[in-house]
């Protein structure tokens, strides 16, 4: 007989549950991911995205090279999914579109690559695009893709397909970064937004790795008007 595969929130619910019934007790360090697999019978990166949920919701802490531990004093946090652009359109009852404005191979400037933890510059792909929300600007996103850790996004058509939804159906994260600010619109910005050069614009910056290894960085320029909804 086949065992029924295991998701991802199977997996947190069961760590979450010894956490509660104090198999784990407050500080105590959980075992590695790779142990907990194992245990579970699952995928190593189940355990990863299980654990990456318990962190959002301050139940665990995880530390490069310092391991998983149950936090001392849980904390309530807002939850920052990372959206599929399309779907938060189409959510809002608006016709979603796409356009891909420059995609190439390049080196990363040295702000993006110590946003992706790389101290030697190395070739990725760089894709700036422009989403639309009933045929008007809704977000330009400028995102670096390393090809090391998802060499697959080569053979998708990014003139047609978004890398943002492709990257969130395709590669998922054990760890993930977000910066939230404001900044003036340049005159490219302007244009591409449909703004003003000088208007303040709304910036969400996100970088994904799996472990230590990155997968993405984007800076995600908002039109004015654009909202954020988070819950808890």
């Amino acid at each position: 007989m086949t065992a029924q595969r295991q998701g991802w929130r199977e997996i947190r619910d069961r760590i979450h549950d010894q956490i509660l019934s104090g198999h784990y007790a407050p500080g105590d360090k959980l075992p590695r991911d790779a142990d907990l697999a194992k245990e579970m019978a699952c995928a190593r990166s189940t355990v990863q995205r299980a654990m990456q949920d318990l962190s959002d919701a301050g139940i665990i802490e995880r530390r490069r090279k310092g391991g998983t531990r149950v936090r001392p004093d849980p904390v309530t946090r807002a939850v920052l999914d990372i959206p599929i652009t399309r779907r938060e359109v189409e959510a809002k009852g608006a016709q979603y579109g796409y356009q891909r404005i420059s995609q190439a191979t390049a080196v990363p400037p040295r702000p993006v690559l110590a946003r992706l933890g790389l101290a030697e510059p190395r070739k990725m792909l760089r894709v700036e695009a422009l989403h639309l929300s009933d045929g008007q600007p809704y977000m330009f996103e400028d995102r670096w893709i390393c090809l090391e850790t998802a060499p697959e996004i080569r053979s998708v058509d990014l003139s047609r397909n978004s890398a943002n939804e492709w990257l969130v159906l395709n590669k998922p994260y054990s760890r993930f970064e977000v910066r939230l600010y404001a900044e003036t619109a340049d005159p490219r910005m302007a244009d591409h937004l449909d703004t003003r050069p000088g208007a303040a614009l709304f910036v969400l910056e996100r970088t994904t790795w799996i472990e230590d290894a990155p997968i993405t960085h984007v800076k995600a320029v908002t039109a004015p008007g654009y909202q954020m909804i988070t819950r808890s």
